[in-house]
């Protein structure tokens, strides 16, 4: 009866063991469940990314990215809710091209000569940041048709209209031109010219009207919406020129469906006069936040 007892003792140890033994794998087997549920996301999002022909790495977002010290073009303001927001030209065409591609934009702000290390690299989908054509760009990324060609006009009192009918009547005169600005540039190359540059348009306006300066270079759609809000001011027919090809936007070398897209956005705004009136609200809100 001993050894009969000492062998049921023995069994129901070497079972109570085995239950045990089984348990400690079932929650190990519970824990790797976890872990590689956990991996399985984080592995997802390569996957998207290289699956990914538009160019937007991140799936439901289009990343721009921008050099926002460029107003009109792009620039920072404190919105309504007191918050920094980036507003501009270059960002209402951008959440054009989002709002067609049924995606959400993700603006990142950095310095204009890290741009396009960043689109080639993938870290950023497009750039748009009043990027011109130039050759050496074209090597490292696409760019898109011309979506702005920055036309001047000259504008001074309506006094002096016929006055100033040519570039080289403004040789030696005060010229007023916003500061950074192709205008500067601009102005920088006309003989003898004195230029008064300031960062609103609105004090350039101020200042012709005071007699301060005798011309002012400014785009033509801006010009043109102050001469609807302010009297005695006038267009003359004096063209400056520049060699600005246009505004492009940039898009990783090779990436055609995306580019596609851009182009199509682009058409789209310019057929309905759109850009012209980003450029026009876009100065509106610069002049405002500087007050």
């Amino acid at each position: 009866m001993k050894k009969k007892w000492g062998f049921l003792t023995i069994c129901l140890l070497l079972t109570t063991m085995m239950l045990a033994a089984c348990g400690q794998n079932n929650n190990n087997s519970g824990a790797g469940a976890s872990t590689n549920t956990g991996s399985g996301n984080a592995s997802t999002a390569p996957a998207e990314s290289a699956g990914n022909t538009t160019g937007d790495s991140s799936g439901g977002k289009l990343i721009l990215g921008t050099s926002a010290d460029y107003p009109p073009f792009e620039f920072h303001i404190k919105g309504s809710d007191g918050n920094d927001q980036i507003v501009g030209i270059d960002i209402d065409i951008a959440n054009e091209i989002a709002k067609d591609m049924g995606k959400e934009l993700e603006i990142k702000d950095m310095q204009f000569s890290s741009l396009l290390n960043e689109l080639s690299s993938g870290r950023v989908d497009l750039v748009i940041s009043g990027l011109s054509p130039k050759p050496e760009r074209a090597k490292q990324v696409d760019l898109s048709n011309i979506y702005y060609q920055a036309e001047q006009s000259i504008v001074v009192p309506e006094s002096s209209q016929d006055k100033y009918a040519t570039m080289e009547s403004l040789e030696g005169k005060t010229i007023g031109v916003q500061t950074g600005s192709i205008q500067e540039d601009i102005g920088k190359g006309i003989k003898g010219a004195k230029l008064t540059s300031l960062a609103k348009i609105s004090d350039i306006i101020m200042q012709l009207k005071s007699g301060r300066v005798d011309a002012a270079i400014i785009e033509t759609p801006v010009a043109e919406s102050y001469l609807k809000k302010v009297e005695g001011l006038a267009i003359t027919s004096a063209k400056p020129t520049t060699e600005e090809d246009g505004y492009v936007i940039g898009v990783k070398k090779g990436n055609g469906d995306l580019m596609t897209k851009v182009n199509a956005t682009l058409d789209r705004l310019k057929q309905a006069g759109k850009i012209d009136q980003f450029v026009t609200d876009a100065n509106e809100i610069a002049d405002q936040q500087s007050n």
